[in-house]
């Protein structure tokens, strides 16, 4: 079993920036993808950002140059650096960790961009 902490959702104002942690503990071992979705109320949970065992990255459109996803293998955690934040950036952010036998998700974190 892995079980995923995030931390590091907040409130801010639009402009300003946050950093999203995700860490991984449990029987977590191979390779593994690693994302971050979002859901905002009375919307669909969509991928944010994700990162691949290898580091290749991906990103969706509205967030490109602005949020940066990251991972420290040794420490089994992701990243997300979200600068420049918008009021349409408001949604529980959630962890996503893919290994080959099955995904496991976060508890969510709130972000919300607010003046």
């Amino acid at each position: 079993q892995v079980q995923l902490v995030e931390s590091g959702g907040g409130l801010v104002q639009p402009g300003g920036s946050l950093r999203l942690s995700c860490a991984a503990s449990g029987s977590i071992s191979g390779a593994y993808d690693m994302g971050w979705y979002r859901q905002a109320p009375g919307n669909q949970r969509e991928l944010v950002a994700g990162i691949t065992s290898d580091s290749s990255t991906h990103y969706l459109d509205s967030v490109k140059g602005r949020f940066t996803i990251s991972r420290d293998n040794a420490k089994n955690t992701a990243y997300l650096q979200m600068s420049r934040l918008k009021p349409e950036d408001t949604a529980v952010y959630y962890c996503l960790v893919e290994t080959m036998d099955a995904d496991y998700w976060g508890q969510g974190t709130q972000v919300t961009v607010s003046s």
